[in-house]
């Protein structure tokens, strides 16, 4: 069975495009795109594939105190902990800087492929002083894990950062939607500020 990707990765041909690119194609598919699709089509594991993206379902054990958490997260694994690991879940920033960080981590890609055999070879510690994925780091337990792990690969990841999947609870939903759309939104709220300055890096979801 043919994923959601393909159409895309058919038209790119091997080659990366714009951001503007990625955001039109994803438009064009964004209808089919669901969680539960994505899921039955995709490579799924047990585990989450390390040096690539992976997305699942998950149930936070602290969302009676989060005033906001995503249930299907798009994480890139950076360390791991006594119970869990840790990860930089792409849908806690605005589709275009999602990819402003992929473009950035890039660099720590294995190989110029960005294929299925590309890994992006990046820990907590070689991140960390990019200003972009203080929002992102959240720590999750294998223990509210409530799926397997999808895997993204490279050639897939600039698809995967403009997929509208991400779930947040229906009271915010709406207004989160509208500040991930529109970045300057975004960085005029306190959804931008708690997360870059007062929250506290490796947050427990």
């Amino acid at each position: 069975m043919a994923n959601i990707f393909e159409p895309i990765l058919d038209k790119q041909k091997g080659v990366l495009k714009s951001a503007q690119w990625y955001r039109n194609a994803v438009q064009s598919i964004a209808s089919k795109a669901t969680r539960t699709g994505l899921m039955r089509q995709g490579k799924l594991n047990q585990r989450p594939s390390v040096g690539r993206l992976n997305m699942y379902f998950y149930d936070p054990k602290t969302k009676d105190k989060l005033p906001y958490y995503d249930i299907f997260p798009l994480v890139l694994p950076v360390d791991t902990f006594k119970g869990g690991f840790v990860g930089l879940n792409f849908h806690y920033l605005p589709y275009i800087m999602r990819f402003r960080l992929l473009q950035d981590i890039q660099r720590y890609a294995s190989n110029t492929q960005f294929d299925s055999t590309t890994r992006i070879n990046a820990t907590y510690t070689t991140l960390k002083n990019i200003p972009m994925i203080k929002p992102t780091i959240k720590k999750y337990l294998w223990r509210h894990v409530r799926s397997n792990f999808l895997r993204i690969d490279a050639d897939e990841m600039a698809i995967a950062v403009y997929l509208p999947v991400q779930q947040f609870p229906l009271k915010v939903q709406p207004f989160l939607s509208k500040c991930l759309r529109n970045h300057h939104l975004w960085r005029r709220t306190n959804l931008y500020r708690p997360w870059s300055l007062l929250s506290p890096p490796f947050s427990l979801q």
